[in-house]
Formats: structure tokens, sequence, C-alpha cells
């Protein structure tokens, strides 16, 4: 069995709990899988370097810009292959360009157009475990580019299409895909199984569990995702293809500080719950200034002060009633 491993910064932002992730890994190589380890770089590393280039210049080239970030995940590829090593498993870093990630000529958010992986599976026919610096690969013109932010998920997806992998799993420090967040939600009900639409639509609309490309990848190859807890035991949750009639009228709700917006995603999120969203916050005090509608979600912007108000409003009144748990 094959199994792609993700963690992201704030699974790695110490070397406590980069022993942690390691020994996942470890766990699982007992179990005689091999695995492809994806890092991101360490805590808030990205944004320490996105600072000091600002420091120097308000406006660095994306060229260069580029060259520097991709530095904090190949930092943690080689602490985490380092840290393998010391408990018994062979191990080897690689960058996205020795792991064959080619993309679009693009500095900044490029798309993923190939993966050539030929070098990973040359790591694991010979026992050991590739450690992939997420978030990077490079272009036809031999440049150093990255993902954009939340890339590293993007690399996970990538890596397990090319590599046929039977499971794709990405560990971060929540325990699964809520309805709503549930830092800000107290109702929210943690989701065992979610459609790849379904995610997609809140991933677009300001979800932070998953990043939007990496769920458009996975939709277009139909590789699932588990998302799991990497500080406690717990099975997390599945995205995957699910029959209409199993998926619920309405997924999730989440926000967007920047537009000042509430969506809900959902196969019932439609015109109709445009308007009940509209009616429902009106009754209660909360003005709707705009509405939109995409496939599968329904958004309204309202004030940023009432957007929290607006969020619990329209999760527990309309979604919860709606919600039918996955089994």
């Amino acid at each position: 069995m094959l199994i792609v491993q993700k963690f992201g910064g704030s699974s790695l932002a110490d070397i406590e709990r980069l022993r942690r992730a390691a020994e996942i890994c470890r766990q699982a190589r007992c179990r005689e899988h091999d695995v492809v380890l994806v890092v991101s770089a360490m805590g808030d590393t990205t944004d320490r370097l996105i600072d000091m280039a600002q420091r120097i210049s308000p406006r660095p080239s994306r060229r260069e810009l580029d060259a520097l970030m991709s530095t904090g995940e190949q930092q943690s590829a080689a602490l985490m292959a380092i840290m393998l090593e010391s408990l018994g498993i062979k191990a080897q870093s690689l960058t996205g360009w020795q792991a064959g990630i080619l993309t679009e000529d693009k500095q900044g958010g490029a798309d993923i157009r190939m993966v050539a992986p030929g070098r990973i599976q040359a790591a694991l026919s010979r026992g050991l475990v590739p450690v992939v610096a997420g978030f990077q690969g490079f272009s036809s013109q031999g440049e150093i580019s990255t993902l954009g932010r939340g890339g590293s998920d993007t690399t996970a997806v990538a890596l397990a299409a090319a590599l046929e992998a039977d499971s794709c799993r990405i560990y971060t420090d929540v325990d699964g895909i809520y309805t709503a967040d549930p830092r800000l939600i107290g109702s929210a009900v943690k989701l065992e199984r979610i459609d790849f639409r379904d995610m997609l639509s809140l991933a677009r609309s300001g979800s932070q569990v998953l990043h939007s490309k990496s769920v458009e990848l996975a939709l277009a190859n139909e590789m699932d995702i588990q998302l799991l807890p990497a500080f406690q035991e717990g099975k997390g949750s599945l995205v995957c293809r699910m029959k209409d009639s199993e998926r619920p009228v309405y997924a999730g709700v989440t926000r967007s500080l920047e537009r000042s917006e509430l969506s809900l995603a959902g196969k019932g999120a439609d015109a109709s719950a445009l308007s009940s969203m509209v009616i429902l916050l009106s009754k209660a005090g909360i003005a709707v200034t705009d509405g939109r509608l995409s496939e599968g979600c329904a958004a309204v912007k309202v004030a940023p002060a009432q957007l929290e108000d607006a969020m619990v409003l329209v999760h527990d009144k309309m979604l919860l009633g709606l919600l039918t748990p996955t089994k």
C-alpha cells in the first residue's frame, strides 16, 4: 500500500512536533506501507521570509521572492529526513523540482502542469521514504515556482494522483472538517464525509481547511483526501465523491473577511436558499447589501461587524435542521 502523507506548517512548528509527524510516518512503515511525505514550511517561516524581503524592498521581484519562499519547505524536508533517519527510517529529502513537479511559466501561484515522479519511484524502490518539499516546482524555463498559499496540499494531491497512491492523508491541527469553524460556532458538526463539490465551494468561499486547488485536483483525478488530526487520535474527515442522495442539503457555512461575505455551500444552495438567507437575516436586523450565486454556493454580503452573528444564524436556522449525518 502506498500512502502520501502531508504535514502543514503548524504540525511542524518545532522539533517536538516534527518528531510527532515522523512517528506517524514510522508507524505506517511498521505496517509495511510505502510512504511519501510532503511537508510545508515550519510554523510562520514563510511569513518571516516575506517580511525580511519587504524590509529590504517594498516590491521584491516575483522571481527572487519565489526563490526565497521555497527555502522554507526545503528546510522542513531536510529536517524531516534527518528526523526519520534518527528513528531508523531511511529517507531522502527532495525539492519540488527534484520531485519532478513541472508548473506553468509563472512566478507565484503557479498551477502544476505535470508530475514526473521517476526520482520518487526510484527512492521508494530502494526502501526510502521520499520527503518532498511542498508548495513548489519548476517551470519549463527552469525557474523555481511556487504554488500559492496552501500549495503543499496541492503538491500532496498531485503526487498521490501521479503515483496512483492508495491513500492521500493530510494532517492538520484540526480534527476534521466541520459545518462551520468550531472556534466561531459552538454548534458546528464534524462531518465524517464531504463531497468534493461541497468542499470546493467552501474552499473557494474562504474556508482555510483545504486549499481550493488541491480540491480541484482531487476532484479531477477522483483522489480521495483523508483529513486527519496531527496531534490526537481520530478518524478525521474524508473528502470524496458522494452520491447526490447521500449529500446533505447544505454541507457548511464559511466566511470571507476580505469580502465581508457569508457563504452557504451544498447541493441545495440555490436561488431559493439565497432568498431564505436574505429573509432570515433581515428579520434579525442584519442588512444584506449584496448577494450572489455560483454552482453549489449561495453568498450574501453584510456589514463586517455583523458577519459572525450572520454566520451563526444561517448555520443554526438553515443548516442544522437539514443536516443528515453521513455514515
